[in-house]
């Protein structure tokens, strides 16, 4: 029997520090930050990698050899350290995060077939937010419907394109930073690249106000947990994984950032950095290295097959983990309710009533694409971090009870120590959350838009999570009608 289970832990730290790697990073962690801090991010990657992912992923190793044998992820780890109703209020928030999520993702399709078949970024920047938003509608609309039909063969193209988008990002890092010793004609963007002053950031408002950003980047540590109990040794290599994984996302983050700093002036970044960033990148580059729109047509494939595999996959994954396991006391019978195809059907039209109105309402108050994909991705950067607040709560709860949870990795023993650690994470993603909803546009500039992008940005997790709040009602009161029956 030892043999066997021996046998199970095959992986070690250099496997778990590689599959991590790849679930976690990507080409737009450095695009997205670089646009809003310019090259100060490179001290922005190494703060928030020594003070947040390593703790973060650490924590997760802990949790999930703490609880080997549940299979709900985060949900599961609340239920087991506390209660049946905080647990339920852990699966709706990892459900609904993912609606501005969804609400983002045809916009991206849209901005990869732009550059497919233009080979330009003009569309974010000439077409209406309202004609983007009734096209993304439509995409979403259409996506919602194949999923409800169980159509699983665009969760397949996943792994393909993940990979893809990996290897294309490893590939601008390669590119970006030897293209001034490689090429004639590649010049340094940005001035004074080689003084310290420059990677500096100013810890003012405006500073604080990006850190969302950052913890969106880096989060989602918890895909890492089935690994911790297949690693040899966990003990020791789990940890060294960990680390080895935080030293290869500080390097691409850093070497990233550098990258667009040869590209794109630090001091001037384009508005529409954010949607046409890596794009332009790569059109930079495919000059330097003349290969023509090679580098853009590659990426411009592998991100549209990503956009397209995450929708997809999106829609139907969180909606099933929340259901799955669906207690009647705090989520009515209806909503679990399965058609003939074991489609939870009426989970379906509510995912498609809450994505379609943050698709088509805010585009009634903003001019172009641009705008409204910049929003986008700043409140999903709120929301989705909301979820990660289950992730360092469990923590707390399983430090509180260290006694009763033991595992074969374990990050902190100490019950006090791991409580305050598992405290800084949680206030930390909370703060930066707060923080993130202060919009990125000029006040002064546009005063009207900044207060309805301020208006959204606060509403929007609100209600989402309000409706979390109403369904136990619902349930309540339908059990009740049961009972009388």
């Amino acid at each position: 029997m030892n043999n066997m289970a021996d046998n199970k832990k095959q992986l070690r730290w250099f496997n778990v520090a590689l599959i991590a790697f790849v679930a976690v990073w990507g080409l737009g962690n450095v695009v997205n930050n670089y646009a809003q801090q310019g090259l100060s991010v490179v001290v922005s990657w190494i703060l928030i990698m020594l003070l947040y992912f390593v703790p973060y992923a650490l924590i997760v190793g802990q949790l999930g050899s703490a609880f080997k044998d549940e299979n709900g992820g985060v949900s599961s780890w609340i239920k087991r350290t506390s209660t049946k109703r905080l647990a339920y209020y852990a699966a709706w928030t990892y459900w609904v995060v993912h609606v501005p999520y969804l609400a983002q993702k045809p916009q991206g399709i849209l901005i990869s077939l732009s550059w497919l078949f233009k080979g330009n970024g003009s569309f974010v920047n000439t077409v209406s937010s309202m004609t983007v938003a009734l096209i993304c509608l439509a995409l979403f609309l259409a996506f919602l419907w194949l999923s409800a039909r169980g159509l699983t063969t665009l969760n397949r193209i996943g792994s393909v394109a993940g990979t893809a988008m990996f290897i294309m990002s490893i590939l601008f890092i390669i590119l970006a930073v030897s293209a001034p010793m490689m090429t004639k004609g590649a010049h340094i963007a940005t001035p004074r690249m080689d003084e310290l002053s420059t990677y500096m950031p100013k810890f003012n408002l405006n500073y604080f106000t990006t850190i969302s950003m950052l913890v969106f980047a880096v989060g989602g540590a918890e895909k890492i947990s089935p690994y911790v109990n297949n690693t040899k040794h966990a003990s020791r290599e789990f940890p060294l994984g960990m680390l080895v994984l935080a030293g290869m996302v500080a390097l691409c983050a850093i070497l990233g950032s550098f990258g667009m700093g040869m590209l794109f002036n630090s001091n001037h970044i384009p508005q529409d950095l954010m949607a046409n960033g890596a794009y332009e990148a790569f059109a930079k580059l495919g000059g330097y290295y003349h290969v023509g729109n090679v580098f853009v047509i590659l990426y411009s494939i592998a991100q549209a097959m990503a956009q397209i595999s995450a929708l997809a996959f999106s829609i139907d994954a969180p909606l099933k983990i929340m259901l799955g396991d669906a207690d009647p006391e705090f989520i009515p019978r209806k909503l679990a309710k399965l058609n003939k195809r074991g489609t939870p059907i009426n989970g379906y039209y509510l995912t498609g009533i809450l994505v379609s109105i943050i698709i088509v309402l805010p585009a009634f108050n903003m001019g172009n694409m641009n705008q409204l994909y910049n929003w986008l991705l700043n409140l999903n950067s709120v929301v989705m971090p909301l979820r990660y607040l289950w992730v360092f709560l469990a923590f707390i709860f399983l430090s509180h009870h260290i006694d009763k949870y033991q595992s074969d990795y374990m990050f902190i023993k100490h019950k006090t120590t791991g409580m305050i650690v598992g405290g800084w994470c949680f206030f930390f993603t909370a703060f930066a959350c707060i923080m993130g909803m202060v919009p990125k546009i000029n006040m002064a500039a546009d005063p009207g838009q900044w207060w309805f992008q301020l208006a959204l940005n606060v509403v929007t997790p609100l209600i989402l999570i309000a409706l979390g709040l109403i369904l136990p009602l619902i349930a309540r009161r339908n059990n009740r009608d049961l009972t009388r029956v």
